[in-house]
């Protein structure tokens, strides 16, 4: 596949992850019954899953263009099939955010725009770099999903269930990154990622 047909079917991914309902490989964590929440929990429990929406927007982005610079086939596809279950991530919570009557981002496609932009310079930075800043970034969406469980309402199992079995998936995801050789990063580089993440995050919890 030559340069143009990856753009092109990278515009074509854009535009399927910010306007498109996305559909999921595997089961919906978030089963069983709706638990009795107030007006306030639902307000909440939205508000938090839209900010994990934008992250599985960003992650779609970011390994497309991470993917797309890849110089090493087996690396490109770790990246690949880590977006797949990426895919998931965002039908999951595009689900939650519909059942708890919330409303997706409205600056999805800048966050998307970004975060590619981001894994382009990652991907030409070099293998060890990509799949270190790969690593990384799901380290920081593992502590910061972990956060959210810590915020959303314990009535909330559903909402729970999805978050849990998103941890999980990072959680691997950084591990196959390290084991690929995956370098690790520069303390200034993990703390302006950190920085770059939470301005997305109060963002999204309000937009």
């Amino acid at each position: 596949m030559n340069r143009l047909d990856q753009l092109i079917i990278t515009f074509d991914l854009g535009l399927r992850t910010v306007f498109a309902t996305p559909h999921a490989g595997r089961p919906y964590p978030g089963t069983g019954p709706e638990s009795e929440l107030s007006d306030a929990e639902r307000a909440q429990a939205a508000a938090l899953m839209r900010v994990n929406h934008v992250g599985e927007v960003c992650a779609q982005a970011l390994y497309a263009g991470q993917a797309l610079t890849a110089k090493n086939g087996i690396v490109r596809a770790e990246l690949e099939l880590a977006a797949r279950e990426e895919t998931d991530h965002l039908a999951w919570c595009e689900q939650r955010i519909v059942e708890l009557g919330g409303r997706k981002s409205l600056l999805n496609p800048l966050w998307f725009g970004g975060a590619f932009g981001m894994g382009v310079v990652a991907g030409m930075l070099g293998d060890k770099w990509n799949l270190g800043f790969l690593a990384e970034t799901e380290r920081q969406v593992e502590a910061h999903l972990d956060g959210h469980l810590q915020q959303l309402p314990q009535a909330d199992a559903k909402s729970r269930a999805v978050v849990e079995q998103m941890k999980t998936d990072e959680a691997r995801h950084a591990q196959t990154a390290v084991e690929h050789g995956g370098a690790a990063l520069p303390q200034p580089v993990k703390r302006a990622m950190q920085l770059a993440a939470n301005v997305m995050r109060q963002t999204a919890s309000r937009i």
